[in-house]
């Protein structure tokens, strides 16, 4: 199936783009593309991919969670083990959510306030196949 567009970039808006960059490279396993890096602007090197890129907004205040669920998105980053992959995103800086509604899925918020998902590798959630 063809489409109109290709996905280039997911764009997160932070007042510290450059520390939110490397929170996600931490978590993705991507580089910080440091050619395309300045006070404004940080991209993920996605190796030709869709990547993430973080842009400066000095006035952004995180969402609420979950009450502002509604008015956002998420990133969903897949993992094999939920538990391993907490205590990863825990080291790295998150923060995980007191609401949490699924139990294939986990919520936690960046370093921005931002929440994001760890989700189970399908084959490995109850019933997976």
């Amino acid at each position: 199936m063809s489409g109109i567009a290709r996905l280039q970039l997911t764009v997160l808006d932070s007042p510290e783009p450059l520390a939110l960059a490397r929170f996600y490279a931490a978590l993705v396993g991507l580089p910080i593309n440091e050619s395309g890096t300045d006070h404004d602007w940080v991209e993920l090197d996605g190796g030709g991919g869709p990547a993430l890129a973080f842009q400066l907004a000095p006035a952004r205040t995180p969402p609420a969670w979950p009450e502002d669920c509604a008015l956002q998105s998420h990133l969903d980053l897949e993992v094999d083990d939920l538990d391993a992959g907490e205590a990863a995103v825990l080291d790295a800086g998150a923060t995980k959510t007191a609401h949490q509604p699924g139990e294939t899925f986990r919520v936690f918020l960046d370093p921005d306030g931002n929440p994001f998902c760890l989700v189970l590798t399908p084959s490995r959630a109850p019933g997976g196949a």
